[in-house]
């Protein structure tokens, strides 16, 4: 097999100096300080990233924020911690007449029930509102109503 005119054939494959570039009489990217100079730092790092500048350090506030669950009152005693004394709580109960025991009053009189029986309802606490109070400093905690 012969080469094609006029194309010189490579004798041998380049040396790993002429690959790699070392001792090579290449222009380097940046400047290389002459031998017994004593490199000053000027031109010899690139140049500095010329993007956002940096963040000032202020300092950061961490604030813990405690939550307290909505507590939901019904006709049974609840154990809390209380908002007015922040101490651990069993709520103290207290029933009061409200629309339910007004409304099974109206009923029963309506049904005939005058001579008196129309007041049972103002007797049976599970037809009365319920008012949740604190037991060390009787602060009201909550109510549960009935209607």
């Amino acid at each position: 097999m012969s080469a094609p005119s006029g194309v010189p054939v490579p004798s041998a494959p380049p040396s790993y100096e002429e690959t790699t570039g070392i001792n090579v009489s290449y222009p380097h990217p940046y400047p290389v300080p002459e031998p017994g100079q004593k490199p000053d730092g000027k031109g010899m790092n690139p140049p500095p990233y010329m993007g956002q500048p940096a963040p000032a350090s202020n300092p950061v506030t961490v604030q813990t924020v405690y939550v307290q669950q909505p507590v939901v009152f019904y006709d049974r005693p609840v154990q809390m911690c209380c908002p007015s004394c922040n101490q651990m709580i069993v709520t103290r109960l207290s029933y009061d007449s409200g629309a339910l025991t007004w409304l099974s009053c109206g009923g029963l009189c309506l049904l005939g029930c005058i001579a008196g029986c129309c007041l049972i309802p103002f007797c049976i606490d599970a037809l009365k509102d319920v008012d949740h109070t604190c037991p060390n400093c009787s602060a009201l905690i909550g109510s549960y109503k009935r209607l």
